[in-house]
This record gives structure tokens, C-alpha cells and sequence, in this order.
């Protein structure tokens, strides 16, 4: 019986757009990654929600996926993250040590007000705005991925988010990547992934 020759694995950065499911298949025909990404046989390590944008990181490697989602790992993951409102160093604080979100307290994070809007591709739908809410801008670093977690934890804080783009995962950044632009990791990246956390 002939030995197949196994496909060596692949895995790709990619800004995923605002509005897009991180998934290949919707039944009800909303847009998904299959819209940006011909590749066989990689799949999201992580979610990153519909309303949300920024990096996706898909691989073909289980053990990989498994050490981006696992929070064991406690991989760094980064986030500018428009709200309402201008936290106070309270509001900070609660964030860093963690909030308490359906009876689980969330991991310490790091939470730094930014003194101006990060530079950003224009979202297709632009966020509500309200002439007597000043909105401001975080970067928020999170080592675990509970669901909707940046939103559920500003919201808590007092802060809801208008917009959230995340910038990093471990050692891989979105850099210039535009919406629906994705890249290859080179080998040397993705054995930096195993040592970034």
C-alpha cells in the first residue's frame, strides 16, 4: 500500500473585517472567511466575533491551535478597544486585576488609556455616535479567551465598547495587514509562538 506523503502544515495571520463570521460556512449565507481564504485545511485557532476585527491566526496544526486557545498556555493577546466614556485610573485598575464576569473572575490583564486614536482602517459601519459621550481608546492585553470577554469586561467597568481590534497574538502582530488581507508565518514564527508566552 503506497505511503501518502503528508502535507506540511500551514498557518496564516489574517485581519479578519468587521461584519465577517470567523468560520468557513454560515446556513444563513452572512459572510465568512471562505470570502478571503482558499486554503485547505486551516481553521481558526480562536474566535474572533463577527463585531469584531483585527488578527485571526488559522493553521492546519492541531498542536499549535491547542497552545494558541488552551489558557494554560497564557499566550498574550492584544486589543485597542474604543468606549464609551474616559476611564479613570478606578476603571483601569478593576480591569487589571480582574472583573468578576457569570461568577468567574477574569485573569489580571494590563490596561492603558491611550492618549489618541490609534491609526485604523475605517470600519464599513461606523460606530454610533453620540454628541454628549466622548469615547476613548485602550490597549488591553488579555492571557485567556473566555467569550466576549473585552466586552463583558469594559461593559462591567462602566465602559461599554464601541469597537475592538485585536493587534497581537504571543509574538505575531497584525502589522499592515489591511480587512480581509492574511499572510503566511514562517516556520521561525510559528516556533516563536511555542515560546512567547
Amino acid at each position: 500500500m503506497p505511503v501518502t506523503a503528508r502535507r506540511p502544515s500551514r498557518t496564516l495571520a489574517l485581519h479578519k473585517p468587521y461584519d465577517v463570521l470567523p468560520c468557513f460556512t454560515d446556513p444563513d449565507g452572512r459572510p465568512t472567511l471562505s470570502r478571503y481564504i482558499d486554503v485547505p485545511d486551516v481553521y481558526p485557532a480562536g474566535r474572533l466575533d463577527r463585531d469584531s476585527e483585527g488578527l485571526l491566526l488559522l493553521t492546519s496544526d492541531g498542536t499549535l491551535a491547542h497552545h494558541i486557545t488552551d489558557p494554560r498556555h497564557l499566550l498574550a493577546k492584544v486589543y485597542l478597544v474604543q468606549v464609551e466614556r474616559i476611564p479613570d485610573a478606578a476603571a483601569l485598575k478593576r480591569l487589571e486585576a480582574g472583573v468578576l464576569l457569570g461568577g468567574k473572575r477574569t485573569r489580571p490583564a494590563q490596561a492603558r488609556l491611550l492618549e489618541e486614536a490609534p491609526r485604523l482602517p475605517d470600519r464599513p459601519v461606523p460606530i454610533r455616535f453620540r454628541k454628549h459621550i466622548p469615547t476613548a481608546w485602550l490597549e488591553l492585553t488579555l492571557r485567556e479567551g473566555m467569550n466576549r470577554q473585552v466586552r463583558r469586561m469594559t461593559a462591567a467597568v462602566g465602559h461599554p465598547t464601541l469597537r475592538l481590534v485585536r493587534v497581537a497574538i504571543g509574538s505575531i502582530t497584525l502589522g499592515d495587514l489591511q480587512p480581509g488581507q492574511w499572510r503566511e508565518l514562517t516556520k521561525q514564527e510559528v516556533a516563536d509562538m511555542f515560546h512567547s508566552a
